[in-house]
């Protein structure tokens, strides 16, 4: 069976979507974000993003030995990372580095906000 390639997501060609507690989304919300969902529902791509997030910028030397996970292994995840829209890359000499996208994340942050219950404003 033929593995399945992500589609590149455009941050900047959607304006994408008010919180899913305001309205359902829609088909093309949905197949929006549905990549950067599925990009982070894997523990290996989560634990990247988050070494990642938590700097300015992260060269590739630096991710690899945090797994026992071969170098091709951990590119196909970070591949992963670049076609959802989550990540930016850039070559260097021989390594790559990678930053967030804050653009995606301030989407899926919007995306997942609740509104406040009355037991969250009393406190």
């Amino acid at each position: 069976m033929p593995k399945q390639a992500l589609p590149v997501v455009d941050l900047r060609a959607v304006a994408c979507c008010p919180p899913i507690a305001v309205r359902p989304l829609d088909a093309g919300e949905a197949e929006t974000v549905a990549p950067m969902f599925k990009a982070l529902g894997d523990p290996v791509r989560l634990r990247l993003m988050s070494m990642i997030a938590s700097a300015p910028e992260v060269c590739v030397c630096d991710l690899t030995p945090a797994f026992e996970l071969s170098g091709p292994t951990i590119s196909h995840h970070l591949k992963v990372l670049r076609e959802a829209g989550l990540v930016d890359a850039d070559r260097r000499g021989t390594w790559v580095w990678y930053r967030v996208r804050p653009e995606a994340f301030r989407q899926l942050a919007v995306l997942l906000q609740l509104p406040a219950t009355a037991d969250e404003t009393v406190a």
